[in-house]
């Protein structure tokens, strides 16, 4: 194996595992996660039942960390190719713009969630939406509470 596909492999290696830490470090949305501020803190609750429950997508935050990264680990890998100055500049530049794509791809798929919009009649008739990480079944007719509180609203079943 030679220098060059050894670097590539590191590089590679390197942008994987990044983003895949990066993945892991993403705080969950569902009914069942509380952020620490959100702890002991009081919350009001409404009862009601489920009217409509609709799959949605939940889309990553855009910090732009995998495009860095890949750009950078691109750019680097991109300047072994070549036996010039002006070939390694070319493919610094080529390595970094598909670095920079493939990073982008890797950040979005990573943070994706899969959520639930719950339409929920509270029992004074009034119909509230809340979409939530899917992380809990509802279905039609359910009984539900809705918990409101410090910046957040969720719902789960009774």
């Amino acid at each position: 194996m030679n220098a060059m596909a050894i670097k590539c492999g590191l590089i590679v290696g390197a942008v994987a595992a990044s983003t895949a830490l990066w993945g892991c470090a993403q705080p969950g949305l569902g009914g069942s996660n509380y952020s620490r501020s959100q702890v002991r803190g009081e919350q009001s609750v409404r009862l009601g039942t489920v009217e409509t429950v609709r799959d949605v997508q939940i889309d990553a935050p855009r910090e732009g960390s995998g495009t860095l990264i890949g750009a950078a680990l691109g750019g680097i890998g991109g300047s072994t190719v070549g036996g010039g100055n002006k070939a390694n500049a070319a493919g610094a530049i080529a390595g970094a713009v598909l670095g920079g794509i493939v990073g982008q791809a890797v950040e979005k798929s990573n943070g994706e969630r899969k959520g639930v919009e719950v339409t929920v009649r509270l029992e004074g008739g009034k119909l509230v939406a809340i979409t939530q990480e899917k992380d809990e079944e509802f279905r039609v007719g359910d009984r539900v509470r809705i918990l409101s509180g410090q910046g957040a609203t969720r719902v789960s079943r009774i």
